[in-house]
C-alpha cells in the first residue's frame, strides 16, 4: 500500500483569492474548491484523472488509519486505494483505483481558503503520483513535497 500523506504546512499560492462561506465551511463548497484544483492539476498527472476516483470524506477511518501505521490522532489529508499502474498485469484488470480526500483535517489545518486549494491540489498529484509508480524523491524534484 502507498504511504500515507503527512500532515505539514504549505507556501505560496497557487489560486485566486476565495471567499469561504460566512458561517462555516459547507461540505459543498469544499467539493467545489476539489473541482476547481482538478481541472487545474498538470500533466502527467492530469491523464490519470481517467483511472482514478477523486472522492470527499470528512475524515479517515480507524481502519484506514490503522493500514496507513497512523494512530487514530494522526491526520491524513489523502488516501489513494488502489494498484499503481506500475504493477498491472497484461492478463488481469486491476479494481478501480480511488483518492479520498479528507476535508476535515485539511480544513482544520488550512483555514485560509487559497492555502486550503494549494494543498488539496498538492495532496492530489501526490496520491496520484502513487497511482503511476513516482516516488517520494521524484516528487520532490517536481516541486511536490
Amino acid at each position: 500500500m502507498a504511504p500515507a500523506m503527512p500532515k505539514r504546512p504549505r507556501g505560496q499560492r497557487a489560486h485566486p483569492v476565495r471567499r469561504p462561506p460566512r458561517a462555516s465551511r459547507a461540505r459543498d463548497w469544499f467539493e467545489s474548491i476539489v473541482d476547481e484544483v482538478i481541472e487545474g492539476i498538470p500533466m502527467p498527472f492530469a491523464a490519470a484523472l481517467d483511472e482514478v476516483a477523486v472522492v470527499v470524506e470528512d475524515e479517515p477511518t480507524r481502519e484506514q488509519l490503522r493500514e496507513q501505521g497512523l494512530r487514530p490522532d494522526d491526520g491524513l489529508y489523502g488516501l489513494y486505494e488502489g494498484t499503481p499502474r506500475t504493477e498491472w498485469g497484461a492478463d488481469w484488470s486491476p479494481f478501480p483505483n480511488k483518492i479520498t480526500i479528507f476535508r476535515i483535517p485539511l480544513e482544520e489545518d488550512f483555514p485560509d481558503p487559497d492555502d486550503l486549494a494549494d494543498e488539496i491540489e498538492v495532496t492530489i498529484v501526490h496520491e496520484l503520483a502513487h497511482h503511476l509508480g513516482i516516488d517520494e524523491d521524484r516528487l520532490a524534484d517536481l516541486g511536490y513535497e
